[in-house]
């Protein structure tokens, strides 16, 4: 008889199979950067799983990927008409720790594009439909996770005002020089893309940005570095 895959039952989550680390070690030597970032999953990652299980803690109930007039969000709230989504950093161009790949950039800066055409439409489609929408980044699960589940149990309860909350993207980054360490950024309001503005600085890297401290481990930041202006950046408005 076949073997049955065992099923994780913890809030939601499935099981998956891993590979033996052999396989997988020879498997990446010989896949370049942009394959390997394009086959990291997107569902069911340790972020998402890390948040569920805090929410279920409180005593939130919610449905894993369920249907909705517009998509699936990561998790839904029927009832109260909530529906949210983990934003990672990379991958939907996050102000703070977006970093620009040196390599593939035309492929990359499409990719980018797409997600938040994708994000910006799928919010103000369920936003005009009376659903309530929260984006959670990646960064605020890792950094500061009480205050993103508080955020959530605010808005199903009713308590929350999602009006004003900033939903910077970055959409575009150029290098400025020919050492390619100074970036210009472009970025827009998720939910009002004619509210623009650019910052110019010091190329962001994955150390550089703040979330990974020594070997790649995520580090919390000081309430100075999650300002959202940094004095290292000029920064300009448009309308």
């Amino acid at each position: 008889m076949p073997r049955r895959k065992a099923n994780a039952r913890d809030s939601g989550c499935r099981g998956h199979q891993s590979l033996p680390d052999w396989v997988l070690s020879e498997t990446t030597m010989v896949m370049s950067r942009s394959e390997n970032m394009a086959r990291i999953r997107g569902a069911n990652t340790s972020t998402e799983i890390l948040f569920r299980r805090a929410l279920w803690s409180t005593g939130l109930r919610y449905r894993l990927h369920a249907r909705t007039p517009v998509g699936r969000p990561d998790l839904v709230f029927a009832g109260p008409k909530v529906a949210v989504f983990i934003d990672g950093c990379f991958w939907h161009g996050c102000p703070l720790h977006y970093v620009c790949p040196r390599s593939n950039k035309a492929f990359w800066a499409e990719k980018l594009r797409s997600n938040i055409a994708r994000d910006r439409d799928q919010t103000l489609a369920l936003e005009s439909l009376d659903w309530r929408v929260v984006r959670i980044w990646e960064h605020e699960v890792l950094q500061d996770l009480d205050a993103a589940v508080d955020r959530v149990r605010g808005v199903v309860s009713g308590t929350h005002d999602l009006k004003g909350a900033p939903d910077w993207r970055v959409v575009s980054v150029a290098c400025v020089n020919a050492d390619r360490d100074i970036e210009k950024r472009h970025l827009e309001r998720l939910r009002a893309p004619e509210i623009r503005r650019t910052e110019v600085g010091p190329r962001i890297t994955k150390n550089a940005s703040g979330m990974y401290g020594r070997r790649g481990k995520r580090k919390p930041r000081s309430a100075a570095e999650r300002a959202p202006e940094s004095n290292s950046r000029q920064t300009s408005d448009a309308i």
